[in-house]
């Protein structure tokens, strides 16, 4: 008997694909005919209801201080989900000062700075010749977050809503408790120049958390200095 022959598929299929080669065949193949001269066609329009659909609504937020207020301790507040208190501002709708911090104290549980920042708090206030009954308290968040920080990815939430806040207040001086606070603003807080950022003419000045006070007595000498250019026009 005769010696099998060996068949190398390898070899026949360079092979075939050798015979296209030479016949001009040097791209996949499509059962139906191209005309590759012809221009491709432009994506059609999408239409108007889809692109509302993929457009965000327009947010509309409360006009009216009582009704902003009772939204923000809603279940529609960025806070809501965080499980831990919401708690309200204070304070009267047209006060001698606004008063605006980062968020809650760790102590507080019912209303803003209850507890040893809040002591601290009314002997600044007296001593510039005010109380509690005549400002206006409240912050840049309404509940604590469990690290004790404004998370970075919703700060920029919680300044719009706090500037639709101030704008519903319309303070005419502004006192801003921290460096988160401090952001509500786009320039410097130091009472050397009027803002012009809540529908009216306001003097603010930032200065440093009566909980950050407590840790940094020697601190307070400047604080007290920031409070002054603050009561400059309050009698």
């Amino acid at each position: 008997m005769g010696a099998e022959h060996a068949h190398d598929w390898r070899l026949g299929l360079a092979s075939a694909l050798e015979w296209w080669r030479d016949a001009g065949v040097e791209t996949l193949q499509e059962d139906e005919p191209r005309d590759w001269l012809a221009r491709p066609l432009a994506a059609p329009d999408a239409a108007p209801d889809k692109v509302a659909a993929a457009s965000p609504p327009l947010e509309i937020l409360p006009t009216t201080l009582e009704d902003f207020v009772a939204w923000r301790l809603g279940p529609a507040a960025p806070e809501s989900g965080w499980h831990t208190p919401l708690i309200a501002p204070s304070g009267p709708a047209h006060p001698r000062l606004v008063i605006f911090s980062d968020m809650p104290c760790a102590e507080d549980s019912e209303t803003l700075m209850g507890g040893p920042a809040g002591i601290l708090l009314d002997r600044m206030l007296a001593a510039i010749g005010l109380d509690r009954e005549s400002v206006y308290l409240g912050s840049l968040a309404v509940a604590r977050p469990l690290t004790g920080r404004v998370p970075a990815e919703q700060e920029g939430r919680l300044i719009q809503l706090a500037r639709h806040h101030l704008t519903l207040l319309r303070p005419e001086r502004l006192l801003l408790f921290g460096k988160a606070a401090e952001r509500l603003l786009d320039g410097p807080a130091d009472g050397s120049g009027d803002v012009n950022l809540f529908g009216c003419t306001t003097r603010a000045v930032a200065t440093y958390h009566p909980r950050f006070l407590l840790e940094r007595p020697a601190a307070k000498s400047e604080a007290w200095k920031h409070l002054l250019l603050l009561s400059r026009g309050t009698e």
